[in-house]
């Protein structure tokens, strides 16, 4: 009992100084390299990180998410707006007076230096006591399950021990903030999805106010308390893993997380709050459309997820033909050919399903409940 609540003192020492985050209106703008154009990175975000979460940046490559991290870090000073860490302004605050710990892609662990002095270097940058350093160090190389490898060095360490490594040089110095650069992307898929729950897991346990940057959209699922979407340097959606996921508010976030089938339809009527629509010349009413507005001259569409759609050999439902049938063993997925259109369809289990082949015809039944009616954008196809 009295080792289990020791435990729990050694990790709440380093979740004492967590802080919240803040951005308001920032924006940063880079000249271009040649002329005399600018190119904005960040435009007017505003972002509040609340103490002990761990939020995510997710999107495409250029859309500003490193961007955004590198001003929080204090790497890159925003062109207008403003950041805090707690109630402080970061203005012109540098990188180490921040109280921020960043974890990278690359570990940026010392090559020349064991596994002991990599993890108390920044306490030594500090310039603490040997017996604090030692203190420290020893609590954090425990809690990391690093004993036993001290005198070890990164070479002679596995991908995700110099992971576990990293992660412990973060955080020995008790930091107000962690921030993640896309910190699993150089490990194999198995050892990346052990290494995302193991800190998920620990993040929860320090309690730290986290921001992590990623392009991966599972890994992002898995591990935020909320996610930020952002595209061409926008912020165009925030909310947990479930309203992203299942209340998208364009085409393009229900494209970017997860798969999405699209159809073009007329938004008639909202009443009740229901949505009445015509596909083609098929009326539906959606009873759960999230929050679509009815503007004049908008174009709208259907959005529903491939897990969503139910095939049957006969029926009711809208005819198809399977033009892909591919088997990934926990799932089937399906191409359905449906005159102009075609829809994605997942069906999980297949060993308990009926299976379709190509050339198969069929009847797909939508799930009422599971479509949004979202503004229509340029990723439909037609």
């Amino acid at each position: 009992m009295k080792t289990m609540e020791r435990d729990i003192e050694e990790i709440q020492q380093f979740s004492g100084k967590s802080s919240g985050v803040r951005l308001s209106g920032v924006t940063k703008i880079f000249p271009q390299m040649e002329g005399n154009g600018e190119f904005v990175a960040v435009r007017n975000i505003d972002l509040n990180i609340t103490d002990g979460e761990l939020v995510t940046l997710l999107g495409p490559s250029g859309c500003g998410k490193t961007t955004t991290l590198r001003m929080i870090s204090g790497f890159e000073y925003p062109t207008s707006g403003e950041i805090f860490i707690g109630d402080r302004p970061m203005a012109n605050v540098p990188p180490n007076k921040r109280g921020i710990s960043m974890v990278f892609q690359s570990y940026a662990l010392f090559p020349h230096l064991n596994i002991y002095e990599n993890i108390a270097y920044g306490l030594r940058v500090k310039k603490l006591s040997k017996s604090v350093i030692r203190e420290q160090t020893n609590k954090v190389i425990k809690l990391m399950q690093l004993s036993g490898m001290e005198s070890r060095f990164p070479s002679q360490l596995s991908g995700g021990q110099q992971q576990r490594v990293a992660l412990a040089r973060a955080i020995v110095i008790e930091p107000k903030v962690l921030l993640f650069d896309e910190p699993l992307s150089n490990l194999d898929a198995k050892l990346r999805e052990h290494m995302r729950d193991e800190l998920r897991s620990l993040q929860k346990r320090l309690g730290i106010t986290s921001l992590y940057v990623t392009h991966d959209q599972s890994e992002a699922m898995a591990i935020s308390d909320k996610i930020v979407i952002m595209d061409k340097g926008d912020l165009v959606q925030m909310g947990s893993p479930k309203e992203i996921y299942e209340y998208p508010n364009s085409p393009f976030v229900a494209n970017f997380i997860g798969k999405a089938n699209f159809l073009r339809c007329e938004l008639k009527e909202l009443k009740d709050g229901s949505a009445f629509v015509k596909v083609g010349d098929v009326p539906i009413t959606v009873p759960n459309p999230g929050p679509v507005e009815i503007e004049a001259g908008g174009q709208y569409c259907l959005c529903i997820r491939p897990e969503s759609i139910e095939l049957m050999p006969e029926g009711d439902g809208i005819p198809g033909v399977i033009s892909r049938a591919t088997y990934f063993g926990s799932k089937m997925e399906y191409e359905v050919q449906m005159g102009d259109n075609h829809l994605i369809v997942e069906i999980y289990n297949p060993q308990l399903s009926v299976l379709f082949h190509e050339g198969d015809h069929v009847k797909a039944k939508l799930d009422l409940e599971c479509i949004r009616v979202l503004k229509k954008e340029e990723i439909i196809q037609d």
